[in-house]
């Protein structure tokens, strides 16, 4: 062949065949058949992305292990702590509703920590005999009760009224003033509820302690003050309420509809936690909360709180060694993956595997892997080769599912393309670069045979 001869071949098509010289440039296409399969290539618009995405197919998940979170056995003896929440398992199944049986609080009751004020109503010289309590008037400073369950006025001595209602109390404090020959004529009020709490933990805005006060605490009333739920997928987030060791729920859906649930009265020493991020520190923010509202004395508070950081402690390395074990048989091969494909003109041609837990979008296994160069692949021509399921095992038909993106706009369908297990993603060559790869290939060939001569008698 004469040389001019294959410079017009090159520049005219995109293979080049020369049978005297054995040199062959072929370029990789889609075809309408292939090995005997029946190939059809199908445009992605709006329309037909909703038809390749109707494929069955759930992603695998995570181990256990990734959903779990350090569980402690809770305190030992009197007060002790309920089981961790629940993790979240793998199906969406909706959570159950199971709520306390309606009660009535009972009335306020006294506590060590509460504050109390008293006011006078007598004359000057009642008040004047009343040192105290002018100062608690008059500035506004009241009476702790103390560990001991009493206040101890100036002039008056201790009166116990830990554990008495608002009426027992003043009932208390007139027998007292009687008795030193004061003129009982005052009010008693409580001005800081500090012994009877609600903890409240999870997702929310503000986890901590919401005080019991006069009025029954509600459900809802709780949330609010400790900042609401904050949560996005309300029927996959639950409400927790542990009471005397009984574990209540409800979906987060349901307590936002259901006026029975958000007015549901409440008990000093209920817990409740909103289910939603498993994250080991926050759970144990939790216990800690209610360490400190179950109301243990300090030595044995700090006692619990270190046998639940060593039971933590271990339940932790455990999580994390099952997930080391599973993260290295991953990085090995050895656990079950889904991948797809990438060849034709990638940055890198390889297989891609699928995440855990969520579907992948051909944009995102494409730019996750650097990527094509426009200067040598098509944009016009990006297919995605999906082969269905035949008889027997068999390949059934392969669509080819074609997005053009010399558009850019169109990359947009890129995104909501779903990609399944065994796509093959390829992109053609530019027509620019069929050509030129062949000259290149055959232009040595080509100047060997000119110099040394054609020896075969075929160039």
């Amino acid at each position: 062949m004469h040389k001019r001869g294959l410079i017009k071949a090159l520049l005219l098509g995109t293979s080049l065949t020369l049978s005297g010289c054995g040199v062959t440039y072929l370029s990789p296409s889609v075809q309408t058949e292939a090995a005997g399969l029946d190939v059809q290539v199908v445009g992605l618009t709006a329309n037909t992305i909703k038809q390749a995405n109707q494929a069955p197919y759930s992603p695998r998940e995570l181990p256990a292990a990734f959903h779990s979170v350090a569980a402690g056995s809770g305190l030992r003896g009197a007060g002790a702590l309920p089981d961790m929440p629940d993790g979240p398992t793998q199906s969406r199944a909706a959570i159950p509703t199971n709520l306390p049986a309606a009660s009535q609080p009972h009335r306020y009751r006294i506590g060590v920590g509460d504050v109390v004020l008293l006011a006078t109503k007598g004359t000057a010289k009642t008040i004047e005999g009343l040192s105290g309590l002018l100062s608690a008037q008059n500035q506004r400073q009241g009476y702790t009760v103390r560990d001991d369950g009493a206040i101890s006025i100036p002039d008056i001595g201790q009166v116990e009224i830990a554990g008495l209602t608002l009426a027992d109390a003043e009932a208390a404090l007139f027998q007292a003033l009687v008795a030193t020959n004061v003129d009982p004529a005052f009010s008693l009020e409580i001005a800081e509820f500090n012994s009877q709490h609600v903890a409240v933990g999870g997702a929310v805005g503000r986890a901590g302690l919401v005080p019991v006060k006069l009025n029954p605490l509600e459900l809802g009333d709780a949330l609010a003050q400790a900042g609401g739920i904050a949560a996005q997928d309300a029927d996959l987030t639950a409400i927790r309420l542990y009471r005397d060791g009984t574990l209540y729920q409800m979906p987060v859906s349901a307590f936002r509809t259901n006026p029975e649930m958000r007015h549901l009265k409440l008990m000093p020493g209920d817990a409740i936690f909103v289910d939603k991020s498993f994250d080991l520190d926050r759970a144990m923010a939790f216990y800690r909360q209610q360490i400190e509202a179950i109301g243990l004395k300090r030595s044995a508070r700090l006692q619990a709180l270190t046998e639940l950081d060593t039971e933590m402690s271990v339940q932790r390395a455990a999580l994390e060694e099952r997930r080391e074990t599973f993260s290295a048989r991953r990085d090995l091969d050895a656990e079950p993956r889904d991948h797809v494909y990438l060849t034709g003109e990638v940055t890198r041609q390889g297989r891609v595997a699928l995440p855990y837990g969520r579907q992948a979008s051909l944009a995102d296994v494409l730019y996750d892997a650097g990527g094509f160069d426009t200067t040598t692949g098509n944009p016009a021509q990006i297919y995605v080769l999906r082969a269905g399921a035949g008889k027997d095992g068999d390949l059934g038909q392969v669509t080819a599912w074609h997005l053009n993106a010399e558009n850019v706009i169109n990359i947009t369908l890129a995104t909501r393309l779903e990609m399944r297990p065994n796509d093959i993603i390829f992109i053609e060559e530019q027509p620019i670069t069929k050509w030129s790869r062949a000259f290149q290939q055959a232009f040595p060939i080509l100047v060997n045979k000119g110099v040394n001569g054609n020896s075969g008698g075929g160039v």
